[in-house]
């Protein structure tokens, strides 16, 4: 047995044979790829279908119209989410100074035991439900659960403390869609901090042509943000979007924000503008991260 992280662009994920899945989330992205959501919904579908009898599906139930996805399935489905009709769910959500959350898992509508967890935001409440759920479908006892999920303090590129200059502490995070942009900085906002300042490089074109209003929007919510070029990746430039489209926009919503087009300046450019006790998070799926590891490694 393995586990692994499945991903929808290209309908990749159709060639595995999974025994267990669990669905997060159903968005749109990947819209170079994809016609529209329902385009997306239906290779879900596909997804699920690939599961045998003795499998497990382990779904957000908060997806819209959740149950046209498994209708089809021949598995045990399980739901999580922030819906009390959800199998797995979660009240009495409260954070440490840190951003860690503490709750009461509920399981078909009664309390079981009290979660820690060793990551910071609410979104890594319910990503642990879907933890529970498989561990539970597995076997585990709540003994053995319980001290896992505390001591998981996360994966790289996830909200990853990579150290602090100055007092300025640098955070890193692969988020490059608008939910998980929100996540991060919902995630932010309970962190200790002064200042919030996201360093964004937005993703492919397509994605950024796609998303232009939802990234101003979401990203706006920062004190300051400072706007790379966009990351290309497997895109060439056909359709005339830049960084320089976001800019515009932020500042629309009255939010400090800066396009700096010449990558090697930004580690400069952030010790000019931060301070002691300020949070800044490098954010994207390009190479952003070099700019953290730039300044902690010349401060």
């Amino acid at each position: 047995n393995f586990l692994t992280e499945a991903c929808e662009y290209t309908n990749s994920f159709l060639s595995f044979k999974p025994s267990i899945e669990i669905i997060l989330n159903i968005e749109e992205d990947h819209m170079d790829f994809f016609k529209d959501i329902n385009d997306i919904r239906n290779s879900f579908i596909k997804y699920v279908n690939l599961l045998p009898e003795d499998g497990l599906l382990v779904i957000n139930g908060d997806i819209d119209n959740v149950e046209e996805i498994y209708a089809q399935a021949v598995c045990k489905v399980v739901t999580v989410g922030k819906t009390s009709s959800s199998d797995y769910t979660a009240t009495d959500i409260s954070y440490d100074s840190c951003g860690r959350c503490s709750y009461t898992l509920i399981y078909k509508g009664a309390p079981e035991c009290t979660v820690s967890l060793g990551v910071a935001g609410l979104h890594n409440v319910y990503n642990s439900l879907a933890a529970i759920a498989v561990a539970r479908h597995m076997g585990l006892s709540y003994d053995t659960i319980l001290p896992g999920i505390s001591n998981f303090t996360g994966t790289e590129r996830r909200f990853q403390k990579k150290g602090m200059v100055n007092g300025i502490t640098i955070i890193d995070d692969y988020a490059h869609h608008p939910d998980e942009i929100a996540a991060t900085i919902s995630t932010a906002e309970k962190y200790p901090h002064k200042k919030l300042t996201v360093i964004f490089q937005p993703h492919t074109y397509t994605r950024t042509k796609a998303f232009l209003n939802d990234f101003a929007k979401t990203l706006s919510r920062a004190d300051r943000i400072i706007l790379a070029d966009i990351y290309a990746a497997r895109e060439t430039d056909t359709l005339g979007i830049s960084s320089e489209d976001i800019c515009r926009l932020i500042k629309e919503y009255g939010t400090e924000c800066i396009y700096e087009p010449d990558f090697d300046r930004i580690p400069t450019l952030i010790k000019e503008l931060c301070s002691d006790g300020d949070l800044v998070i490098t954010m994207g799926a390009g190479n952003i991260v070099e700019v953290g590891e730039t300044l902690i490694n010349n401060p």
